[in-house]
């Protein structure tokens, strides 16, 4: 697959998001102190049922993640090694990416979407993409207003919606082109 110049820049993006401290790498390390800043966040403890199925989820994209990206095994991924997993069909299709990413993202509305309605409050949203990506608040905001309804809440198949098309659609108007905030 051919990673265009907007792909390119949006998958830069996300490998900022995920490598949280900041090394040029994304680590084993990196999944896990988003879970653990995400679980605090919301008042989890570390064993209640939520923050256990978080944490699996993290990892298991950790692992599917770094199972095909880490090429030279090293346990840490490059952003060279990321794009290049793109560039070998990581996500080939929508329906591929629903396979791996559909799991956390039930695991991390459990916790998230604190009253269970399948929508989330700007505080919410704001709450967990700072804990997990470390979105700021205005990123947040802004996001969340793009992908809300006129009450204000953002359906959680809005944002599914939103994170499929951040990875696929080269519309640079697309909402979830926006998802993490300007590629810059």
């Amino acid at each position: 697959m051919e990673i265009s110049a907007y792909l390119d820049r949006k998958l830069a993006r996300r490998f900022r998001t995920y490598d949280a401290d900041g090394d040029g790498y994304i680590g084993r390390e990196d999944f896990t102190q988003a879970g653990e800043r995400t679980i605090k966040t919301f008042g989890l403890a570390d064993t209640d049922p939520k923050a256990v199925r978080l944490h699996a989820a993290l990892n298991g994209l950790w692992e599917q993640l770094s199972s095909v990206t880490d090429q030279d095994r090293d346990g840490r991924i490059s952003l060279d090694e990321y794009k290049k997993a793109f560039a070998n069909g990581l996500l080939e299709t929508p329906e591929s990416f629903d396979e791996g990413y559909v799991p956390f993202l039930d695991a991390l509305m459990a916790i998230v979407d604190e009253d269970g309605d399948g929508k989330l409050t700007v505080e919410e949203h704001v709450m967990w993409t700072g804990a997990l990506m470390n979105l700021s608040e205005a990123d947040a905001r802004m996001i969340h207003d793009i992908l809300s309804d006129d009450d204000e809440l953002m359906s959680v198949q809005a944002l599914l919606d939103a994170i499929r098309e951040f990875y696929f659609s080269e519309d640079a108007a697309a909402a979830g082109n926006w998802l993490l905030g300007s590629l810059d």
